[in-house]
């Protein structure tokens, strides 16, 4: 019996002895002009220049009353917090965020399943689609911690094997975003050049990382010379609008010191032609509740 192995190349080596940046070798918007679905021509070429699309209005106010339940009945449900796909605040110990929560929950489930959320995901991707990873974040106020600054695609490339860069984020608001309760900050352009962070990849990383990211994060002077190039954006918008943003955009979040919660729900759409293989720098996987390894589409 004669076993075959496939070799991916890897296109994005990093997690080596030094940062370097590599120009980007794959689309931004790989669906055609004429992919169906409910983004506008002008949205997909906005898009495709600075890496991110502001949706005011995803869901409807009756909608986001739904799903802010829902988030509140999983968070204070002793199972849940019990549960390893739940992520506590090493100072409050309070949850930080629920994992495969489209697992966990139907009603987000039925989430990932709207059009009007695959629907884009599918238009981008220009492909079928299944989720790599979801959560719900929350962040109360009085001393929430934030996501420091980072790509997406850089962990997940590295500790998940996802070859290459066809997958697409959305941040769905269920509280008011507003500019001073820890929003979510992006590098406009960003997307077009990898960042290949220093640094080799601890064992289990994703325990450590997933409260405050260490391994992958770029340097000061990186980070100075991306925001002098491409400036930085905050968002903000009222409760069910949304932000869409490429797995490669360089973002992150401040801490919440207001009185005011930010919660929302994060949903991860990876191309089914764009299947994870093993690490390309990590010794093992991450858990499959944060790096899927079903492949199974979106229906």
């Amino acid at each position: 019996m004669t076993t075959t192995t496939t070799t991916v190349t890897d296109l994005y080596p990093s997690r080596g002895t030094t940062e370097v940046s590599i120009p980007r070798q794959d689309p931004v918007v790989w669906g055609s002009p004429d992919t169906p679905g409910p983004i506008s021509t002008a949205d997909l070429q906005a898009y495709e220049r600075d890496g991110f699309l502001a949706v005011d209005q995803l869901i409807t106010p009756d909608e986001v009353t739904v799903y802010q339940r829902e988030l509140e009945r999983l968070v204070t449900d002793p199972r849940i917090r019990a549960d390893e796909r739940s992520i506590v605040e090493p100072r409050s110990k309070e949850i930080r965020s629920v994992f495969e929560v489209h697992r966990i929950s139907e009603v987000f489930a039925n989430l990932v399943r709207d059009e009007r959320v695959v629907g884009r995901a599918r238009q981008i991707l220009g492909s079928d689609v299944y989720v790599h990873q979801s959560r719900i974040n929350v962040k109360p106020g009085f001393g929430a911690s934030g996501f420091y600054w980072h790509s997406d695609f850089e962990t997940w490339h590295a500790e998940d094997g996802l070859p290459n860069m066809r997958t697409v984020s959305v941040s769905i608001a269920l509280t008011e975003n507003y500019d001073t309760n820890g929003g979510l900050m992006i590098m406009p352009g960003s997307h077009k050049t990898f960042l290949a962070c220093a640094g080799a990849t601890p064992k289990d990383n994703y325990k450590k990382s997933l409260q405050m990211q260490d391994a992958g994060t770029p340097s000061d002077e990186a980070l100075t010379g991306l925001a002098s190039e491409y400036g930085i954006r905050l968002f903000t918008g009222r409760a069910g609008s949304a932000t869409w943003f490429d797995c490669n955009c360089m973002h992150g979040s401040g801490d919440n010191i207001t009185p005011f919660p930010r919660s929302n729900v994060f949903i991860v759409f990876n191309s089914v032609e764009n299947k994870a293989v093993e690490p390309f720098a990590a010794p093992v996987r991450r858990p499959e509740f944060i790096g899927a390894r079903d492949f199974t589409p979106v229906r």
